[in-house]
């Protein structure tokens, strides 16, 4: 649900605003938003005790320097009591910002490390397929294969190695 209104929060910051422009309010929120990784933070956030002016002042102190633009969505915020969203519009502001730049991040999962250089081939291939620039990073874990997930992209590609062994097998009994 928060997703869906800070949605709608986004699409008004982008309004007639360029690319820069909206790196600049992200930065700003993202810098705002850290302070929600913090339990009292949340505390007084959502507290019934503290009221809304006073919780818009403590977030504007958080980033001397914002912009009137944040400083009048964190003022709009207050108002309606949506302070709680601000993680949420910031990770919104940062996808919409992939699509206009067309730079995407994603995550390469395997059980091994890879080389460089495997890495750095498989960015090329997918950022040609999809005519996009991407960045993939290696997440060495316990997955059995290799599964690589953009997520801006909405693209998840996976190779198990039990998977195929049980594609095998149903192949093979289908033979017989």
């Amino acid at each position: 649900m928060t997703d869906l209104v800070a949605k709608r929060y986004v699409k008004a910051l982008l309004i007639d605003s360029d690319a820069k422009s909206i790196a600049a309010i992200s930065e700003e929120l993202g810098e705002i938003s850290q302070a929600y990784n913090e339990n009292k933070f949340k505390d007084i956030i959502s507290s019934s005790e503290v009221n809304g002016s006073a919780k818009v002042e403590f977030i504007l102190s958080l980033n001397d320097k914002a912009s009137d633009t944040v400083k009048n969505l964190i003022k709009l915020l207050g108002e309606n009591k949506r302070l709680d969203i601000i993680p949420s519009i910031v990770e919104e502001l940062k996808n919409q910002l992939s699509v206009i730049n067309n730079n995407y991040a994603g995550v390469i999962y395997t059980n091994n490390e890879l080389k460089e250089a495997d890495v750095k081939a498989i960015e090329a291939q997918f950022s040609k397929k999809f005519e996009v620039n991407l960045t993939l990073e290696q997440d060495v874990c316990d997955y059995d294969g290799i599964k690589v997930d953009i997520d801006g992209l909405g693209v998840e590609i996976s190779f198990s190695k039990d998977r195929l062994r049980t594609q095998m097998i149903e192949h093979i009994l289908k033979a017989v």
